[in-house]
C-alpha cells in the first residue's frame, strides 16, 4: 500500500510548504500531495481560498494581487510557493499528485507540468492530477490524456466507481468515512486504483490494508510508512509507484 504525503509531511511542518515537502522526501514517501490555485496565471500551492488558516494574512486569495501574495508568511517564515518552486525541490525524486482547488487550474498546471518534464527530472508517469471538479478531469484527459487523472470524493455514490471510470480516470480518491468494501472491489473490478483520505492512525491503515486499498494520504507518512511495513506490506519495501503506466 502507498503512502502519500498529504500537503507534505504536515504533521511536521506548515500544510504545502516547502519545509512539509522537503521533510516528506525525506522520509522516502511514495508520492507527495499538493493543493493548487491560480493566481493571475501563477500557479500557488495552498489549499484554502481564505488564507487565515494557514498563513499571517486575512481575507482571500482573490483579494490580493500576486505580488502581494508572495509577500504573505505561510507559516514558516516562507511565502506561498508556487508549483514549478515545489517542482525544483523535488526533481523527479518522488512523484506527485496535484490537487486542482479552482476552475482555472488546468491549463497552467498541464503546461507547467509539461516544462517539468522537459527541464527537470520527471517523466509524465510521475504526475496524477485530481480534483473534486470532475469537469476539470474530463477536460484534462481531452486534453493531455498522458498524466493520469484521480476523481476526488467525499460520498459513496449509489454506482460506486462508476463516475471514476466514465471520466477515464486512473485512480479514485476517497474520504475515509465512505470506504467499505463494496466501494474499493467495485473500483478495482473496473481498473481503478483507490487512494483514501486522509489517515494517521494505525488501527485505518490496517482496516484500508485489509480492504485492498492502493494507498493512502497521511499528514503522518512516516508513521504511516513504519505501520505498513509493521503490518507486513513491504518488509523488503522497496518504493512504489503513484501511478503505474
Amino acid at each position: 500500500m502507498l503512502v502519500i504525503a498529504h500537503r507534505g509531511a504536515s504533521g511536521y511542518a506548515p500544510e504545502n510548504s516547502l519545509t512539509a515537502i522537503a521533510k516528506a522526501i525525506e522520509m522516502q514517501v511514495d508520492a507527495i500531495e499538493i493543493d493548487l490555485h491560480c493566481i493571475e496565471g501563477e500557479l500557488l500551492v495552498i489549499h484554502d481560498r481564505w488564507l487565515h488558516r494557514t498563513t499571517r494574512a486575512s481575507g482571500q486569495l482573490r483579494d490580493y494581487s500576486l505580488e502581494a501574495l508572495r509577500q504573505i508568511d505561510a507559516g514558516d517564515g516562507h511565502p506561498i510557493p508556487t508549483l514549478w518552486e515545489v517542482l525544483s525541490l523535488i526533481d523527479g525524486q518522488t512523484d506527485l499528485n496535484l490537487e486542482l482547488k479552482c476552475e482555472n487550474a488546468l491549463l497552467p498546471t498541464l503546461k507547467t507540468l509539461d516544462r517539468a518534464v522537459t527541464e527537470q527530472n520527471f517523466t509524465p508517469g510521475q504526475f496524477l492530477i485530481s480534483s473534486f471538479n470532475h469537469h476539470l478531469l474530463n477536460e484534462s484527459v481531452t486534453i493531455q490524456p498522458k498524466y493520469a487523472t484521480g476523481a476526488l470524493t467525499a460520498s459513496c455514490p449509489i454506482d460506486y466507481a462508476t463516475f471514476a471510470q466514465t471520466l477515464g480516470c486512473y485512480a479514485i480518491h476517497l474520504d475515509i468515512d465512505f470506504v467499505n468494501q463494496a466501494f474499493v472491489k467495485d473500483a478495482h473490478q473496473r481498473g481503478l486504483k483507490v487512494f483514501v483520505y486522509t489517515v494517521d492512525e494505525p488501527a485505518d491503515i490496517a482496516f484500508l490494508e485489509e480492504l485492498g486499498v492502493d494507498g493512502i494520504f497521511s499528514n503522518y507518512p512516516d508513521r504511516a510508512l513504519h505501520s505498513v511495513k509493521q503490518s507486513g506490506d513491504g518488509l523488503q519495501r522497496m518504493r512504489k509507484s503513484l501511478v503505474v503506466v
